[in-house]
């Protein structure tokens, strides 16, 4: 089995944004570390940013878990990516409308959610963290 499992960086503000992913997704972390539960040995790389997220597990269906992590000079590489989107698959349309009103909350509405030329009920959002979302699910006929 292959599962593929979003892993997104924060300039800082990774908490902040999982706890709002939290209460969007109404579930709980399975796990939650910062910087400062490094072992000793590999601190270097970690300094001054102790009580930033070094890892965060968020399920947010059966078969995804969101994860996240905030930043450090160790990858600088990580926020130079803005190439992607997530996207969330659900079976009502009452779902998508819930979750895509409060992941816009804040943000910005790129593509409102409406019945789409190829048959879904689809939109699109970049949330008050800078990360692109789309919505959708099968119309419902």
């Amino acid at each position: 089995m292959i599962r593929l499992n979003p892993y997104i960086y924060f300039n800082g503000n990774c908490e902040e944004a999982f706890n709002f992913y939290k209460s969007v997704f109404q579930t709980e972390f399975t796990y939650m570390g910062r910087y400062k539960d490094v072992p000793k040995t590999d601190r270097q790389v970690f300094r001054e940013i102790d009580e930033k997220i070094m890892h965060v597990s968020l399920p947010i269906s059966k078969e995804t878990v969101l994860m996240g992590a905030d930043n450090n000079e160790a990858y600088p590489e990580a926020l130079s990516h803005s190439n992607f989107s997530l996207i969330i698959h659900t079976d009502k349309k009452e779902k998508a409308d819930r979750l895509f009103n409060e992941l816009s909350e804040g943000g910005q509405i790129k593509v409102p959610m409406d019945l789409t030329f190829w048959g879904s009920y689809y939109g699109i959002c970049i949330d008050k963290f800078g990360i692109m979302w789309k919505v959708t699910t099968e119309s419902e006929h």
